[in-house]
C-alpha cells in the first residue's frame, strides 16, 4: 500500500498512538503508521522525549501532505515506577487536548492512560502487546511490579476494542491468559534488495537491537576467545551498555568487539549485510523470550543473514519452513562456537543464504499489512 498517493482522501477519523519508543528507530511504528496513514486515517504519535531538551515541536514526514505528526512527551523521571507514573498522567493530559477518534496503546506502558482516556472520551482503543511486558526479565521476581502491570493490562485490554501482538503463539497466550482475542500482526519488514552474493563477507558476527540483560551478549563475547579469527559487531544500547563495554575490555577484546550505538533502520541495512551471521540469543528465564519473535529475525533474511537462534517455539517454526538459521538448546560460549563453526562445514552456509533469499521474498510487510488493514477496516464498520 503506497504512501505517495496524491489523490489519498483523508478518513473523518484521527488516531493517536501512544509509545514510550523512538519513533526514528521504531521499525514496526514506522511500518503500522505508515499502513494507517495510506488507509486514510490522521495519525498523531505521543512518544517520550529522551532529551534534555523542552519538548520538541511535531515533526511532519518528508511528504507535507501526508505527514504523521510526532509530539515528545518530556518527563522529570526517566526510570522506575516515577517514569511510568508521570508518563501516564502528561499522555492522558495530551490525549486529552487532542481528542482523538481512536487510540492505538503501543505496549503496556501506555495503556493505563490510553484505557482511561477510552473511558472518559469514548471512542475506539486498540492495544498492540510487541512483548509479553508482565514476563519481561527486566521485572521477573518482583512480584508487585508483575501483578501491577498484570492488572492493568487485564483492565487495559477489556476496554480494547482490538488486541493485537506479534508472534502467533504469543497471541494464544495472552488470549487464554487475558479472556480477549488477540491477533497475530508480525514485525516482518519490508522488501529490500537481497545481497548478490556473500564470497566477500568478513567474519563478523552481528547484532542489532537493544542491549538489555538476557540477549546473550555476554556470553557472545566470551565466546569470541574460542572464536579468535571472528570479530563482534553490536548495534545498539540499553541498560547494560556500560557492563558489556567493561567486559570487552577485561577480557582483552576491544580490538574485535565494535559498538556502532543506535542506528536507524537504514544505517542498519546498509553495514548488517556485510557481516557473516546475526545472532538472536534470549534466556528462557523469561517468557517474554521464550515466546518472542524477534524483528531482527526478519531483518537478518532479509540481509541474507544466517543467525543462530534459541530453540523456543516461533524460532523451530520458522526453521522448519526455511532454513534461515541455528537453533541452539543452551546458550553458553561452547554451544555459540561450535554452531558458528558449524556454518564453515560444506555447502551448509550456502544453503542457508539460499533459505534467507527465499524467506526474503515472503516474510515482508508488504504481505503481513493487509492483515492489519482488514482488521483496521472491520474496527472501523463497527457502530
Amino acid at each position: 500500500m503506497s504512501l505517495n498517493k496524491a489523490h489519498l482522501k483523508l478518513k473523518p477519523i484521527s488516531i493517536c498512538i501512544t509509545t514510550t519508543s523512538d519513533f526514528g528507530f521504531d521499525q514496526r511504528l514506522q511500518r503500522v503508521s505508515g499502513t494507517l496513514r495510506a488507509m486514510g486515517y490522521q495519525i498523531t504519535i505521543l512518544s517520550r522525549n529522551k532529551s534534555k531538551k523542552k519538548q520538541s515541536t511535531p515533526s511532519p514526514n518528508k511528504d507535507q501532505k501526508q505527514s504523521i505528526t510526532n509530539i515528545l512527551i518530556r518527563t522529570w523521571f526517566s526510570s522506575s515506577f516515577l517514569f511510568y507514573a508521570e508518563y501516564n498522567l502528561r499522555l492522558f493530559w495530551k490525549l486529552l487536548s487532542i481528542s482523538p477518534n481512536w487510540v492505538y496503546a503501543v505496549d503496556a506502558d501506555t495503556l493505563l492512560a490510553s484505557s482511561t482516556f477510552k473511558k472518559i472520551k469514548g471512542g475506539k482503543l486498540i492495544f498492540d502487546a510487541h512483548e509479553f511486558f508482565e514476563e519481561s526479565p527486566e521485572i521477573i521476581g518482583k512480584n508487585l511490579i508483575q501483578k501491577t502491570w498484570s492488572h492493568i493490562i487485564k483492565w487495559g485490554t477489556s476496554n480494547a476494542d482490538l488486541c493485537l501482538t506479534v508472534a502467533p503463539i504469543l497471541a494464544e497466550v495472552l488470549s487464554q491468559k487475558y479472556k480477549v482475542k488477540f491477533h497475530s500482526i508480525r514485525n516482518l519488514p519490508i522488501k529490500k534488495n537481497f545481497p548478490e552474493s556473500f564470497t566477500n563477507r568478513q567474519k563478523v558476527i552481528w547484532y542489532q537491537g537493544v542491549l538489555n540483560i538476557g540477549r546473550g551478549l555476554e556470553l557472545t563475547i566470551q565466546a569470541l576467545r574460542l572464536l579468535p579469527e571472528y570479530q563482534l559487531w553490536i548495534a545498539g544500547d540499553g541498560d547494560i551498555s556500560d557492563q558489556l563495554h567493561e567486559l570487552v575490555l577485561k577480557l582483552n577484546l576491544s580490538e574485535r568487539v565494535k559498538f556502532f550505538g543506535k542506528l536507524s533502520p537504514e544505517e542498519l541495512s546498509k553495514i548488517n549485510s556485510k557481516a557473516y551471521l546475526g545472532i538472536n540469543l534470549l534466556e528462557g528465564k523469561s517468557l517474554n523470550y521464550y515466546y518472542s519473535l524477534a524483528n531482527k529475525t526478519f531483518d537478518y533474511i532479509q540481509a541474507g543473514l544466517p543467525a543462530l537462534h534459541m530453540n523456543y517455539p516461533e524460532y523451530k517454526n520458522l526453521t522448519a519452513e526455511f532454513a534461515v538459521g541455528i537453533l541452539l538448546l543452551d546458550c553458553t560460549p561452547e554451544e555459540i562456537s561450535a554452531a558458528v563453526r558449524s556454518l564453515e562445514q560444506d555447502d551448509h552456509y550456502s544453503v542457508m543464504f539460499l533459505a534467507c533469499k527465499q524467506a526474503s521474498n515472503v516474510l515482508i510487510w508488504e504481505n503481513e499489512s493487509p492483515k492489519l488493514v482488514r482488521l483496521i477496516q472491520t474496527l472501523e464498520q463497527k457502530v
